[in-house]
């Protein structure tokens, strides 16, 4: 079995987390005050990847064995879980992570977990990625053991019942198990799969949270004190909910080692292929994104896609007047002392009560405010860089271009390549430029 390097810090360093303390906003504050463009103030990036050693035998070319759980003994009950991170306890080592998988646990085997109410679409990404046999293509292929997290049929979307071939005891095969969804922000899931998560990640499964996953991954106290994402609307809902969770709502997924998370719906896909790309390397995870019509790596976080309105989790707090103020005056060059001043809080109790109600920093949401703001602009105006950043807010457009690609991944103008919508008389559609006319 051959052995993959730990990616845990390589990824430690290439993951933007949200700032868990005053001195550190204070340091952002300076960036920003010296703009992004200033000598030694540049964003690493992606520029920090550290080469992974992939595994070419974790997958045997041989097609995967019967699926039945029932002839290969009694479930592990029997593990030392004081002892799950001995390294040298008896195991086989997991993919991408330097403790082994226990039991009966095999790095070739991912468990997706299912529950009623929650969406077809996502529930049904990590099945469409590793369900399917793609060998032909240069794909290895997976053993998947698709599990209910409580009695079926499940019903999902637009009434569709699922019946899933296993249960939670199934989960102790796995040495990936994925949440790809989960239907409440606000509900607890239920007891015995928060400690089937438990126990999964105890005997070394790398564990994973798509989209509302995160929520699940959360309530087992798996997330306590990790930098995580999900989707960007409910990333406020997340971070006020388990305030001890690091949420970054700028990420399209994130990888803290033996536990991942990813924003909403097609960055599922991108963690996926992510998954593959750690256990065989990028040509496997390229051969792959070409059946599935996907990029192999996605330039940018999900910041591009976020909404200016007010979430509806925080729209009853106190402070909510003063962030629609902000939100209404992003034009204005305030800071965050003024913000402070507006919700009678001092600057300490200010940045404290803001972090606990959005999971951001104060300045750091300031200045993705304005980023949107510049991108809303950019998708329906004509209006040049310059004109932008005076009303988004930012004192030069050399500021603006700075935050904007940091933030990003892209400079404004290929942004607005991408992303403006063009007029009939643009796109050369001589019908709908006769439809408007009449």
């Amino acid at each position: 079995m051959s052995r993959i390097d730990s990616h845990k810090d390589r990824r430690r360093g290439r993951t933007r987390v949200v700032d868990a303390d005053h001195a550190a906003d204070r340091a952002v504050e300076a960036t920003a005050s010296t703009g992004p463009d200033a000598p030694g103030s540049e964003a690493t990036g992606d520029e920090d990847a550290v080469k992974i050693v992939a595994a070419s035998t974790v997958l045997s070319e041989a097609p995967p064995e019967s699926d039945s759980i029932e002839d290969d003994g009694d479930l592990a009950d029997d593990i030392d879980f004081d002892d799950a991170y001995d390294p040298d306890a008896e195991g086989v080592l997991a993919p991408g992570r330097d403790r082994p998988l226990l039991g009966r646990r095999r790095p070739d085997t991912i468990a997706v977990l299912l529950f009623a109410n929650s969406p077809i679409l996502e529930s049904s990404i990590p099945i469409s990625v590793f369900g399917v046999d793609r060998r032909d293509a240069g794909v290895p292929n997976y053993r998947l053991l698709v599990c209910a997290a409580e009695p079926g049929p499940l019903r999902t979307t637009g009434g569709v019942e699922l019946i899933a071939p296993y249960g939670l005891d199934a989960l102790a095969r796995a040495g990936t198990v994925i949440v790809p969804a989960w239907h409440s922000p606000s509900r607890m899931p239920p007891p015995p799969v928060l400690e089937a998560l438990r126990r999964a990640h105890r005997e070394g499964a790398r564990i994973v949270g798509l989209c509302g996953g995160a929520f699940v991954l959360a309530a087992a106290g798996l997330l306590d004190d990790r930098p995580a994402t999900t989707h960007w609307m409910y990333a406020p809902a997340l971070a006020k909910r388990y305030p001890k969770v690091r949420v970054d709502p700028r990420e399209l997924y994130v990888d803290d080692g033996d536990i991942l998370t990813s924003a909403g719906t097609a960055a599922g896909i991108d963690l996926c292929l992510h998954l593959v790309r750690l256990d065989h390397g990028p040509d496997a995870a390229n051969a792959l994104a070409r059946r599935l019509v996907v990029p192999a790596h996605r330039i940018g976080g999900q910041a591009q896609y976020m909404d200016l309105t007010l979430p509806e989790e925080i729209s009853g707090d106190p402070l909510a007047t003063v962030i629609s103020w902000a939100l209404e005056n992003l034009a204005d060059r305030f800071d965050i002392e003024q913000l402070a001043t507006r919700a009678y809080m001092s600057r300490r109790t200010f940045d404290r009560r803001f972090r606990t109600l959005t999971g951001s920093a104060p300045l750091q949401w300031l200045l993705t405010q304005r980023v949107l703001q510049a991108q809303r602009l950019l998708e329906t105006t004509d209006l040049q860089v310059e004109e932008i950043a005076r009303r988004c807010g930012f004192r030069s457009p050399v500021a603006l271009r700075g935050h904007f690609r940091k933030q990003l991944g892209v400079p404004p103008a290929s942004y607005r390549e991408t992303f403006r919508a063009r007029s009939p008389e643009e796109t050369g559609d001589e019908e709908a430029c006769a439809r408007a006319v009449g």
